[in-house]
């Protein structure tokens, strides 16, 4: 498929945009797609928190449970048959789920619908919901509470430095309890970005060879190297229209985003799950096998100890960061002067980017 453009941009509701993962693009979509009395099916969590599952939305008090990203595998059920039958009545449908769920509704569908639009994203991977319910009610025994919410990417501090926070009814007080754990200690967090706890297909993703979605959602990752200005802290998004019908839908919603096109090349830089999967930890099926005999502090105790580095890596990782700044404000002399072009300025330009590179093939221990 061919990839028609590239953008950063976010919705400029602040608030919608805070209660969103990243940029709130989604909400805009789905805002417009409900002025049109149409369909929205995405992700919520169930009643319990202990699961995720697809729901149908048809107005905007719902919405709010669609926002935000869900990191467990989400129970799809007869979903694809109602959006089939949302369909045959002419109604405008909007579905959003990983690469392989879009995929799976074309495959089921069988042909194409004007009335349809897919939205995918960037795929990490879909951790395991088997651990995912063992953390809730290992989480609600240790704090004494239900969870009655759970928000898996807070930006409350930051957008890039993010967090999970969870809600419990506290018993017998009867008052919500707020926990906030960075996603570097919340232990459910640290398996996933470890890669421990994904399905065996995520390892191989077959959809990332294959899009059939109009448009893909991402966060955009190394935002301040590309487009500094679409940066305020708050959230910004990566856009890929992949279809001619994605680029019409985005129209619709251009005027209340702020956005600027880029190259996709640039934009998918930090974001290599675009094209590339995640490799199988050696620990993958250990790790399932503890999960089925051991108690969740055991596993917690065992899997998400921190990594410990060589000198030599710490030594790489620190010398790349502050070459990568040096060069950010190389740029910005560039950019706001316009005439730092001289032979000092493209030595210096030339020789970071080499040492760059070879920090880049440097190995660590």
């Amino acid at each position: 498929m061919k990839l028609e453009k590239a953008y950063a941009c976010y919705n400029t509701d602040k608030e919608v945009r805070l209660s969103s993962s990243s940029g709130a693009v989604f909400s805009s979509l789905a805002e417009y797609v409900l002025d049109k009395h149409g369909v929205i099916y995405g992700v919520a969590m169930s009643e319990d928190c202990y699961g995720a599952e697809f729901i149908a939305v048809t107005d905007r008090e719902k919405l709010i449970r669609l926002r935000g990203s869900k990191y467990l595998q989400a129970k799809v059920g007869h979903t694809f048959r109602q959006v089939k039958e949302d369909l045959l009545s002419g109604k405008l449908v909007l579905f959003t789920g990983t690469g392989c769920q879009v995929n799976g509704l074309k495959n089921f569908l069988g042909k194409a619908y004007g009335n349809l639009i897919c939205v995918d994203f960037i795929c990490h991977g879909v951790p395991s919901p088997a651990l995912w319910r063992e953390y809730a009610q290992y989480q609600e025994q240790k704090h004494g509470g239900k969870l009655i919410g759970i928000n898996f990417r807070c930006k409350d501090d930051s957008w890039t430095d993010f967090g999970m926070k969870e809600v419990l009814d506290r018993i017998p007080e009867e008052m919500a309890k707020k926990l906030y754990i960075s996603k570097d200690k919340d232990s459910f967090m640290q398996m996933f970005l470890r890669d421990y706890c994904l399905r065996p297909s995520c390892y191989e993703c077959a959809a990332k060879k294959m899009r059939m979605s109009d448009l893909t959602i991402a966060d955009f990752w190394g935002i301040n190297d590309v487009a500094p200005e679409m940066n305020d802290g708050m959230g910004t998004s990566l856009i890929l229209i992949r279809t001619d019908k994605g680029q019409e839908s985005f129209n619709h919603i251009s005027d209340g985003m702020k956005l600027k096109e880029v190259s996709y090349e640039a934009g998918v830089k930090g974001n290599p799950a675009e094209f590339r999967s995640c490799a199988r930890p050696p620990q993958r099926d250990t790790f399932f096998s503890d999960m089925h005999t051991m108690s969740f502090e055991e596993l917690k105790g065992k899997y998400t100890a921190p990594i410990q580095y060589s000198l030599k890596t710490k030594v790489k990782r620190t010398m790349k960061s502050s070459i990568k700044s040096i060069l950010r404000v190389v740029l910005c002399w560039e950019s706001e002067l316009g005439c730092w072009r001289g032979h000092s300025g493209n030595w210096l330009w030339k020789h970071l980017n080499g040492w760059i590179s070879r920090l880049g093939v440097f190995r660590g221990g």
